[in-house]
């Protein structure tokens, strides 16, 4: 805890305040004065006190902790943070529910953000993932409209089943996700006991020049805890605060939770012929094709001092790459690549990053980048030119990552390329996978959602993309919605 400042209460400017219970008046029954300043000032501050929540992953909880490395990854990278084993880097990390607002519940049936930041030596490295490893859509055109789906209905001011089931009914890559979302790993018990990744593909470039593919995963030390339907509903009425209490109190006690982070590699010249494209954020790379490496361990062990100078108005964004790393051709990461930074600019402000949450630690920010909100004059009169005669910061001439070739014409769309762009692959190997009670539970928790739309041709489009994922599924699916709806 922090220690409570002593000494006399001021305004904002430092002066002294006389009278912290009664504002000023004009006689003691008179009406208000405005020469009250500190009144004003307070109330002033007070209706400014929150600022815009994220459009998404709007309710969060986070830590610092400490990432150290356990192999040497040299030969795929040269990322400085990733060059020697045993090497430690500080780390935050901010979990969140993705549809709910600042005020929903924990315990609820979401995906969870695992956005993390490494403070290394050449900046800040941002990886912007959930406790998913792949995604309900995989371009990014479509995210605006995914998300409207799941947030409040313009009309109805709540979620409204029509409008989550119509989306994914008539975007079948989501078959696999949504196969995911309502499985028993769908409401984790708490965040400590859920795996995190990265999600998306990334580059990783070594000193030679060569590049390869990256997926990272962090496997959860705590183990595999979920919660089902019913204890989620509950819990939520109880405590809504539930996950973000016990993460808090397990570092209060010492029981700090940790991760062993794993990555798969992939070799450039593989993506071109793989089964499918591997930059599809919908599908996952099989480990018997490219299993898992284990490279280190995420421990998170100091609370924040406060949730939101350091929870709230942390950013996170994945174009925030350093020397070794870099992004892939996945569509959903291009368009994060300016959505993430972009968001933060309006929500946060200009200069988000020099809050002490987001600013690197072993390194000066040395941009061009002068005044607008909250700007506190660090550059002083240095020139905000480049290049200049005057020993400002100059190119280093040294790309951060390896070009990726591109061909073909400038057209949206492309055919498929590889033998399994397919939608419904890999979700229906994850419900053949899944044990008889694990089925029935995911049949049932659709179906009860399923149950709720309003018209038949939505349930039925919705229950034909899981049909297709495995006839099974479809049947059962099939079956238990009916029964809901009579």
């Amino acid at each position: 805890m922090t220690v409570q400042e002593t000494g006399p209460l001021t305004t904002e400017a430092g002066a002294p305040v006389a009278d912290n219970q009664n504002s000023q008046t004009a006689g003691p029954g008179g009406p208000g004065l405005i020469q009250d300043q500190s009144l004003l000032e307070k109330l002033a501050h007070f209706n400014r006190e929150r600022i815009p929540e994220r459009i998404v992953h709007a309710r969060g909880a986070g830590a610092y902790g400490t990432f150290t490395l356990t192999r040497d990854v040299s030969q795929w990278t040269r990322a400085k943070f990733l060059s020697e084993v045993g090497k430690r880097t500080e780390t935050f990390l901010r979990f969140s529910t993705v549809a709910g607002n600042l005020g929903s519940a924990d315990a609820v049936r979401d995906p969870r953000g695992f956005a993390l930041k490494f403070y290394t030596e050449d900046g800040n490295y941002d990886l912007v993932g959930n406790n998913t490893p792949v995604f309900f859509i995989k371009d990014a055109i479509k995210f605006p409209d995914f998300i409207h789906t799941q947030k409040r209905d313009p009309y109805t001011g709540s979620q409204e089943a029509d409008n989550v089931w119509d989306f994914w009914g008539l975007s079948p890559e989501s078959t696999h996700q949504v196969t995911w979302l309502f499985g028993d790993r769908g409401i984790p018990a708490t965040l400590r006991h859920m795996n995190g990744y990265g999600s998306h593909t990334y580059q990783w470039n070594n000193a030679a020049g060569e590049v390869f593919w990256v997926k990272y995963h962090f496997k959860t030390d705590q183990g595999i805890k979920n919660l089902t339907t019913a204890d989620a509903n509950q819990l939520s009425g109880m405590d809504p605060d539930s996950h973000q209490r016990d993460l808090r109190e397990s570092i209060e006690r010492g029981d700090f939770p940790s991760w062993t982070v794993q990555v798969q590699i992939m070799p450039a010249a593989d993506a071109a012929n793989y089964r499918f494209n591997p930059f599809d954020l919908t599908k996952v790379w099989p480990h018997a094709d490219y299993p898992p490496i284990e490279i280190g361990r995420l421990e998170l062990n100091r609370n924040p001092e406060n949730i939101f100078a350091e929870v709230e108005q942390s950013i996170f964004s994945p174009a925030h790459f350093v020397p070794g790393i870099g992004p892939s051709p996945d569509k959903m990461l291009q368009g994060r690549l300016f959505a993430y930074g972009d968001a933060h600019r309006y929500r946060v402000g200009i200069n988000a990053d020099h809050l002490p949450v987001n600013r690197p630690h072993a390194t000066v920010a040395r941009t061009n980048s002068r005044d607008g909100h909250l700007y506190d004059g660090r550059h002083k009169g240095t020139k905000n030119y480049e290049p200049n005669s005057f020993g400002g910061p100059r190119q280093t001439d040294e790309p951060l990552w390896q070009p990726i070739p591109v061909t073909g014409t400038d057209g949206a769309h492309e055919a498929p390329s590889h033998a399994e762009d397919n939608d419904f692959v890999q979700a229906g190997n994850l419900y053949r996978s899944l044990s008889e009670d694990e089925k029935e539970r995911l049949v049932d928790n659709l179906a009860q959602f399923i149950s709720k739309v309003s018209r038949d041709d939505i349930a039925d489009r919705a229950v034909n993309n899981f049909r297709q994922a495995d006839p099974d599924y479809g049947k059962r699916l099939e079956a238990a919605v009916q029964a809901l709806r009579g």
